[in-house]
């Protein structure tokens, strides 16, 4: 099925082009200096506040835009375009948030969505990653609420977070639940900052967790803990889904300019049919899976089966992300030497690209997420088009 935007849609993505456009001449000062200052931070802020791009995923009743998922996702594509993951700068609180209470609302929803305040969700531990059954991070009941202890690693976004979002299992019956845990709290402790292959906008550090939290720092309900994480994640790979698309369009865009103007042997290299070849299997991977894509996201903002859309969000992932490692690591040849370089877009994405097949569920993962819902529902669901 063809999804044919509406005007209001069309408007969206020119908006959000229009941002990425603005947030790119950061991109080398990022590179450069391992991040931005606090004042190039600052004019990024008022620029996502202009466009009316904070919060995509939250309710317009809350300060949020009130997108539905085609339209995060058709947002989420123009910035990933953006090198040294400066989609990040445009703030989307985790959706677990809206199972805030009143007060919780108050105190870390509201400032979240109007840029405030800024969370990171703490998940992954040295033992745990693909299997979260492994989590060691506890919360023990005390008289006055929780004793959490344990350790997260790669907590995305966590150096500038002002709160954790901390999935832990409460002893003794080792339930799943999320805490909202400031990060100043005596007990939090960040531990280490490890330096990754790609240059982040921020920091992925490791936290050590000693610190007792009161008991409305419980976020929704003992035992609703996974589920909660699980719809984050379904959301989440959409996001990298969509902009993986984006990064693999900006890498086609660069390396097809470039092929026109690279001369060698005294044509350029585009008249060659091995560099033909890249271009073209290039644009075939961008345009299938931004059309599947798109179909699933406007399958989901519909109001998809849960059980399905988790499925097919795997499927999206897994698909987008691999496909983006082929489109860059193409792009990176047919600049040759300078694909090399970190000065150019291509070198940034191809380390940037990398992680998309292994955070928020590494593709092996993903592949188990759809052959686990073919064994227990078949490929009805799965295959069939949303209009059948």
């Amino acid at each position: 099925m063809s999804v044919e935007l509406t005007d209001a849609q069309l408007e969206l993505r020119e908006r959000a082009r229009g941002l990425a456009e603005l947030i790119e001449p950061f991109e080398l000062r990022c590179e450069h200096d391992n991040g931005l200052g606090a004042k190039e931070l600052a004019r990024l802020k008022e620029l996502v506040l202009a466009a009316r791009l904070n919060a995509a995923n939250m309710p317009v009743e809350l300060g949020g835009q009130g997108l539905d998922a085609l339209e995060q996702v058709i947002v989420e594509e123009q910035l990933g375009r953006l090198t040294n993951s400066l989609w990040a700068v445009v703030w989307r609180p985790a959706n677990a948030l809206l199972a805030c209470s009143e007060a919780q609302r108050h105190e870390y929803l509201a400032p979240a969505i109007m840029g405030r305040r800024r969370g990171a969700f703490a998940i992954t531990e040295a033992c745990a990653g693909s299997d979260p059954s492994l989590i060691a991070t506890t919360a023990e009941p005390t008289a006055a609420g929780y004793r959490l202890r344990g350790e997260k690693w790669f907590v995305t976004s966590g150096d500038v977070a002002d709160f954790l979002i901390v999935l832990a299992r409460v002893t003794p019956g080792g339930e799943f639940a999320l805490f909202l845990v400031d990060k100043n709290l005596d007990g939090v402790t960040l531990k280490e900052t490890p330096r990754f292959m790609h240059t982040y906008v921020f920091e992925h550090p490791t936290f050590s967790l000693d610190a007792e939290v009161p008991a409305d720092a419980l976020l929704g309900a003992v035992g609703q803990g996974y589920s909660l994480t699980r719809e984050w994640f379904v959301e989440e790979r959409l996001m990298i889904a969509a902009r993986c698309i984006g990064a693999a369009e900006r890498a086609l865009s660069e390396s097809t300019a470039w092929a026109a103007e690279r001369v060698q042997f005294g044509r350029a290299i585009n008249e060659n049919q091995l560099i033909q070849a890249m271009l073209a299997d290039s644009a075939v991977d961008i345009a299938i899976n931004r059309a599947y894509l798109y179909d699933v996201a406007k399958e989901i903002s519909a109001g998809a089966d849960r059980k399905l859309a988790h499925a097919k969000a795997a499927m999206a992932k897994l698909s987008a992300s691999e496909a983006a490692g082929r489109v860059v690591d193409r792009a990176v040849q047919i600049f040759g030497g300078r694909g090399y370089m970190r000065e150019f877009a291509v070198e940034r994405l191809y380390r940037e690209i990398r992680v998309d097949r292994i955070w928020e569920g590494t593709s092996e993962m993903q592949r188990l997420i759809v052959a686990n819902h073919i064994a227990k529902r078949g490929l009805i669901g799965l295959l069939s088009p949303p209009w059948g």
